[in-house]
């Protein structure tokens, strides 16, 4: 794995699907997209590091929370994040304080 330590750290639980979220770069330019750090998506119980070192290790690519699919090469760090990844996450995050706050009396 090279440099994905350096990545911003972004990790949640989707309240509903316990979607573990970490931030993670894209590299597709042939598309003309700008290049720009996107959220991975994982499955329940899996880590999203881990997911990232697989696949800069075997070349396979990640779904974005935005469902950019892309291979990871580079340091995030020094991209733009995706903004609808941003905002999806925010919306996860909202949602998950929003279940886990405690009723008044």
């Amino acid at each position: 794995m090279v440099q994905s330590s350096t990545a911003p750290s972004l990790s949640s639980t989707h309240p509903s699907s316990s979607t573990d979220l970490d931030t993670r770069l894209d590299e597709t330019t042939q598309t003309g997209e700008p290049i720009s750090a996107h959220i991975v998506k994982v499955e329940p119980g899996e880590s999203a590091q881990a997911k990232v070192m697989e696949a800069r290790i075997y070349g396979s690519p990640l779904e974005a929370l935005c469902g950019h699919v892309w291979v990871p090469s580079r340091d995030p760090k020094k991209l733009p994040m995706c903004e609808d990844c941003k905002s999806i996450y925010e919306m996860y995050r909202m949602m998950n304080d929003g279940l886990n706050e405690q009723p008044t009396e």
